[in-house]
């Protein structure tokens, strides 16, 4: 049998971004719309993300991750848009998605990622845009967080919350007794040394973990290449992080980048191999890094 082939991309940032009303730009857009207007359109680039995804559909991946942060300042405007990208990527039978902070910027518009996304969050059993959720795909059971909170001006942290986690305890005992390669699906990464970008009930979420196990976390939010070991309850468990997919190369960010994972069975166990595909200085994707991780 093939290998499933997994692919993850993360923190589109979909551009451009509309022109807000004035009233959508009190508090906490107005410190955003600033600084998307000033500094973020210059590098979160609408034809670097038409590129990748291209790339991604050239590989010809099973199923296709997209670990949030979709818009930027959650205005209404945003929403539609984001699911005809969503569209444009795959359907909901082949694309998981999962909300980031920029989805969930202000409370006024804080459960439209649910509403408007609904097909592409659900899990199996339906409920709309209720975490965790939990899709079944070949060997793979793809179990979904959100960490999608609004947050005060200057704060992008993240927060599952004790209903979140008491959901997960359950889901994760229960998928220890089925043959499958779990992975964890989350925004913001599992550790953080960044007080204003960090997720807050990181430690209990890593005591699930080490508890139950699973056999792979992605996530995004930090913009950055990354892979981060976490104990588990038969050995470290790794988490993978990836740029922004709409991003050219800027300071100590590189440019937009996916992995595609390769996953099966190997004797008692698993084997998965990462694959890091990335924008080069021409907008061409090319192939970067190839690792065994398990």
């Amino acid at each position: 049998m093939a290998p499933f082939k997994l692919a993850h991309l993360s923190d589109p940032h979909l551009a451009p971004l509309p022109r807000p009303r004035l009233a959508e730009l009190a508090g906490k857009r107005a410190l955003g719309y600033l600084n998307w207007t000033r500094n973020r359109h210059k590098y979160q680039r609408r034809e670097a993300l038409d590129t990748l995804v291209a790339d991604i559909q050239a590989q010809a991946p099973d199923h296709i991750a997209v670990t949030g942060d979709l818009v930027n300042l959650a205005l209404e405007a945003e929403f539609a848009p984001a699911l005809a990208w969503l569209e444009g990527v795959g359907p909901p039978t082949q694309v998981t998605a999962i909300p980031g902070n920029h989805d969930a910027y202000v409370r006024a518009t804080r459960h439209r990622h649910g509403e408007v996304w609904a097909n592409y969050l659900a899990g199996d059993e339906g409920g709309g845009a209720a975490f965790p959720a939990v899709r079944r795909r070949g060997p793979v059971a793809l179990i979904s967080l959100s960490t999608a909170v609004p947050t005060l001006p200057l704060m992008a942290t993240g927060t599952l919350g004790a209903a979140q986690l008491e959901g997960l305890d359950r889901v994760l005992e229960r998928l220890a007794a089925e043959d499958r390669f779990r992975v964890l699906l989350v925004h913001h990464p599992l550790s953080s040394t960044s007080r204003h970008k960090r997720l807050t009930d990181s430690p209990a979420l890593l005591a699930l973990i080490k508890r139950h196990g699973v056999e792979l976390i992605l996530h995004g939010h930090d913009h950055v290449h990354s892979t981060v070991w976490f104990e588990g309850p038969n050995g470290e468990i790794p988490a993978i992080g990836v740029p922004s997919a709409s991003a050219l190369a800027h300071g100590r960010y590189p440019a937009a980048a996916y992995n595609l994972f390769s996953i099966e069975r190997d004797n008692s166990g698993w084997r998965c191999e990462q694959t890091v595909r990335s924008l080069d200085s021409g907008l061409q994707v090319t192939q970067i890094k190839h690792t065994r991780l398990i």
